[in-house]
């Protein structure tokens, strides 16, 4: 957040600011089955975006002081045929770009077509096997070596073009796949990747799967100083000890959600929503968080309407975020608001 102070000053000015982050979901169907799949209440269903709204909508975003879109959400969004061509003009509005997929279809064409318009590109990547991926990822053992093959392929070609593309892996901890994460950071290191992500799993509020709702992560901590190893100047095992201790505590520093204005998630149906927690798949204009619809309204006017400004409103105030999903995605940034705007004493004393 410290790096957009002229958005910070708005909204603490009382502005209606524009999202500096916005996910979206180019497909709602998805070619695995992950066992501990947050959104597996979305039903994959098989509804794309229409790319030529998508555009149009992404040039208003532009336009609007959107920074970042994370292409990801409740399916695959390579899924998408149009895919490509949606990052190109994204990256064309003056939009940073981001990619979370399994990469089954990364193919080397598609590596080709867009890693120059890709700020960074994560693959979730559960195992390091194909045997423990396809139980955890309810896919062909194949896929793993396909995965592997993809990312190998895309960091040789960021490396001869010299992209800034960032490219990494990230895996849930679980109880299947602990025994591999090592073998998983060698294996990321060795085809060029910059990092692997081990972070801990969250129960969505609506999952259907409630395999790991119970999950403590303190037994896994002592891996952190066993990963490290795996690090040297070009890659990183980023161990999220933080937030596995957040999640074994499941406290918060704050009463409300004061992050709403900051992002916005946008569905493969077209839907707008302050917060992907309340995500419904069935009569989204009966739900409080449901701001929206592109193939309705324009991102100016999505922006400005009411229901988005009396939700902001409502969080800010009235919210218990002691219900909200532990760690999620505005997490660590409505910690740092709530502190600014409730400041401990002594803050003159620098």
């Amino acid at each position: 957040m410290m790096y957009h102070v002229d958005r910070l000053k708005d909204w603490l000015q009382g502005g209606n600011i524009c999202p500096i982050y916005v996910e979206i979901s180019p497909s709602g169907a998805c070619n695995h089955r992950c066992v501990y799949c947050a959104l597996d209440f979305m039903e994959y269903q098989p509804r794309l975006l229409e790319a030529p709204l998508l555009k149009k909508r992404l040039t208003e975003m532009g336009r609007a002081g959107v920074k970042s879109i994370m292409y990801a959400g409740e399916g695959e969004p390579l899924l998408h045929k149009g895919i490509g061509d949606i990052i190109r003009h994204t990256h064309s509005c003056g939009i940073d770009v981001a990619i979370t997929s399994n990469a089954v279809l990364f193919t080397p064409e598609l590596a080709e077509k867009t890693l120059a318009h890709i700020t960074w590109f994560k693959v979730s990547i559960n195992a390091a096997t194909p045997q423990t991926y396809a139980r955890i990822h309810r896919t062909n053992p194949a896929d793993f070596q396909r995965v592997m093959r993809n990312m190998a392929y895309a960091a040789g070609v960021r490396r001869k073009k010299k992209y800034p593309c960032a490219l990494g892996m990230q895996l849930i901890l679980l109880p299947e796949n602990y025994r591999e994460v090592q073998l998983l950071a060698k294996q990321a290191r060795d085809i060029g990747m910059d990092y692997l992500v081990v972070k801990p799993y969250s129960q969505h509020l609506s999952s259907k799967t409630m395999r790991y709702k119970n999950i403590k992560y303190e037994k896994y901590l002592p891996l952190a100083a066993k990963l490290a190893r795996f690090n040297t100047k070009d890659f990183n095992v980023i161990f999220r000890v933080h937030a596995m201790k957040k999640w074994d505590q499941a406290q918060r520093t704050y009463r409300h959600c004061l992050a709403l204005p900051f992002w916005m998630h946008i569905d493969a149906g077209g839907n707008a929503w302050a917060c992907s927690t309340y995500l419904k798949n069935d009569n989204p204009a009966q739900n409080r968080f449901f701001i929206g619809n592109i193939y309705e309204d324009t991102f100016r006017k999505i922006l400005e309407g009411p229901r988005r400004r009396l939700l902001v409103h409502w969080a800010a105030e009235k919210l218990d975020t002691c219900r909200c999903r532990v760690n999620c995605r505005m997490d660590e940034v409505n910690r740092y608001l709530w502190d600014l705007t409730h400041p401990p004493e002594h803050v003159n004393f620098i």
